[in-house]
């Protein structure tokens, strides 16, 4: 009986594909370095966006090596808080207003406490 089992190989253990005229995507390596002295060495596909910064193994902000003597010419936008973009949208005049309206609401009753 056991000469008449059938015998194969198992699904998913071994493939049977080569790397035979497979052509794998142009790399280049970016090294980049932290202020710790780790130095990480990483393959990026070419044509790819690189970025400036990498988290380190450390956890500290490492930069690309090539750039890190380089004095950075980027021009900072400023962070806009949520006091900037509300006043794009309203004078201070009529936030006052607002919060006389929504206190006098509080004091009436309107506006339930929280506590």
């Amino acid at each position: 009986m056991a000469e008449r089992s059938l015998r194969g190989m198992s699904i998913g253990a071994k493939s049977l594909e080569s790397d035979d005229n497979v052509d794998f995507a142009a790399r280049t390596e970016v090294s980049f370095i932290c202020p710790k002295g780790h130095r990480t060495i990483l393959p990026f596909a070419e044509g790819a966006e690189i970025p400036n910064e990498w988290e380190c193994r450390c956890g500290s902000t490492a930069h690309r090596e090539d750039e890190s003597n380089e004095v950075a010419d980027d021009i900072v936008k400023p962070t806009r808080t949520h006091w900037d973009m509300l006043l794009e949208r309203r004078s201070e005049d009529e936030l006052k207003a607002l919060l006389d309206k929504r206190l006098a609401m509080h004091h009436d009753g309107w506006i339930p406490d929280y506590e």
